[in-house]
This record gives structure tokens, sequence and C-alpha cells, in this order.
């Protein structure tokens, strides 16, 4: 008689999120050559999600780029690649289900009448405002919320006097980024997190917005961003090179060079990245925000 148990969780399970509004870039290689071997190095599962809900700011044809890139460069995911744009519905019922607990209101706040103000000071809180065209921002109590980043170390941050409430939902109906991916790393049985230093400063917000709605702490590492020559991060907005499926060997050696990890012979990127998992050492990754060198 077949077995009705569940299959147990891996104890591992990581992913590369990318956001198509532009082509892959070394950057985006470094993020997904770490998330991929440390999932792996730890018998884990790796999985890719494709973060489109900005979908005015979908570059065109980026998303086919990242899939070309993804079987280019040997990267294998454990399970079918999800779009975020095909789960708007659920964010909202998310957001329906904060409603009705009381953890989130309307705010007609515009950037104009916030002016530069970095810290929201909850001027719609109390104002009961209908929910429809208006932004929609999540309660931030006064806690400190701290974690122990694999290579950054403890970082804390006090949501209330570092940011305020932040907006889940903008007033145009774009699901922000803080929303879809805390629901998604849910859903999708995330354990471990491995993404660039620059979204460092989002994971309290993220952490703050899984324990309202009960959801598990993640484990966090931040990578050191790669730089260009005039000492930016590499980025789209900053036009950097969009990686070319026919040089994945070249750019994987780099890659790992960039962390710091043992050399790999120059073969199959799929045979190469095996060679990475078998020495991958997180130890060895710089342990700072940017990485010396200069990219393209």
């Amino acid at each position: 008689m077949p077995s009705t148990q569940q299959p147990p969780t891996p104890a591992y399970v990581g992913r590369f999120a990318p956001s198509p509004t532009g082509p892959l870039h070394f950057g985006s290689l470094i993020t997904a050559v770490a998330s991929y071997c440390d999932a792996k190095s730890q018998h884990g599962q790796w999985l890719v999600r494709i973060e489109d809900t900005d979908i005015p700011r979908i570059f065109p044809n980026s998303e086919q780029h990242i899939l070309s890139c993804i079987e280019a460069f040997g990267f294998e995911p454990d399970a079918q690649i999800i779009f975020q744009k095909d789960r708007l519905a659920l964010y909202q019922n998310i957001l329906e289900q904060l409603h009705t607990k009381n953890w989130v209101y309307a705010c007609q706040c515009t950037r104009k009448m916030l002016g530069s103000n970095a810290i929201y000071s909850g001027t719609c809180r109390h104002l009961q405002l209908p929910f429809q065209d208006q932004a929609i921002r999540l309660k931030v109590i006064d806690q400190n919320i701290c974690f122990e980043d694999r290579l950054q170390g403890r970082h804390c941050s006090n949501l209330k006097d570092d940011l305020g409430d932040f907006v889940l939902k903008r007033r145009d109906g774009i699901i922000n980024y803080q929303l879809a991916v805390v629901v998604d790393d849910y859903l999708q049985g995330i354990t471990h997190v491995v993404r660039g230093a620059d979204l460092l400063d989002n994971t309290q917000r993220q952490m703050w917005l899984a324990q309202v709605l009960g959801y598990p702490l993640l484990h966090y590492m931040h990578l050191p961003l790669a730089m260009n020559g005039q000492g930016q991060k590499l980025s789209k907005q900053n036009m950097a090179t969009a990686l070319i499926p026919k040089n994945a060997p070249y750019d994987l050696q780099q890659a790992l060079q960039a962390l710091r990890q043992p050399a790999v012979d120059l073969d199959t990127p799929q045979n190469m990245l095996k060679q990475a998992i078998a020495q991958w050492n997180v130890a060895s990754i710089p342990h700072q925000m940017q990485l010396a060198e200069n990219y393209q």
C-alpha cells in the first residue's frame, strides 16, 4: 500500500528572484551563483521567482533574457518558475486579511506632500479613509527588530523611529515589493535568503510583516555589491552590461572569483557549478557591503 505521508520539508530552500526591469547583469549573476551554491552545498532546493508586480517598469524582452540566462548558465531550479504578476489577486487577498485585523490603513499623502521626509509620521493613520485609489500602509510599533546576517553581522532597526508605517500597495494599484516578497517566500517555503547588500535595509520591514502575518523567520545573507568604475553599484539603471549566454563559462569563473571561491575548471556551466558547489565556502566571501574591484 503506497505511503500517504508527505515527504519531509527540506531544511534549506533558497531562491533567486530577479526583477525584469532590465536584462540580467554581472551583479545579478553573483547573486544567482551564491544563492545556488549555498543551497546546493547544503543539499537544499533552489527556486526562481520573477518579481514583476511593477508591470509598467517591465523592460521589453527582459523576462525572456532572464530565463535564457538561467538555462545557459547551467542553473537548474527545483520547481516551476513563478511570475508575481500572475499572483496579484493573492496579494490583494492578504491585504484584505490585514485590513480585517486592523493592521493597514489608507493613506492619501503624496510624495509632494511628504517632501523630503524619510520617516512617515502617521498623518493618515486615524483618518479611516476609504481604501479605493489610496496607498495602503502597514502599521509598525515601537520595538527593535534585530537579525544576524551571515555576512554582514547583527543589524537592528526600530521601524517607528527609522521609517514609520510603510506602503504595501501604491495609490496607482501596484503591489509593493515588500508585500509580494514576504507572501511568496512563505508560500514557496523559503528558509534562506541570499541577495545583494542593497536590500539589507528592507529586511526588518519584511521581518515585521512576516511577524504580523504569523510567518516563520528566515535566515539572511546579504552579499557585497559589484561596483562600476564610477563607484555605482551594477544595476539596470546604471546601464550595467547585459549577460551574454555564450560567455557563461567565463562569467561564471569571474563571479566565483568575485566571491573569493576556489577556482573551477573551464568547462560546461553545469560541470563548473558542480565543482563550485563541492568547494563552496561562505567564510571566504568578503564580509563587507561592496566588492573592491570594478566591474561592468
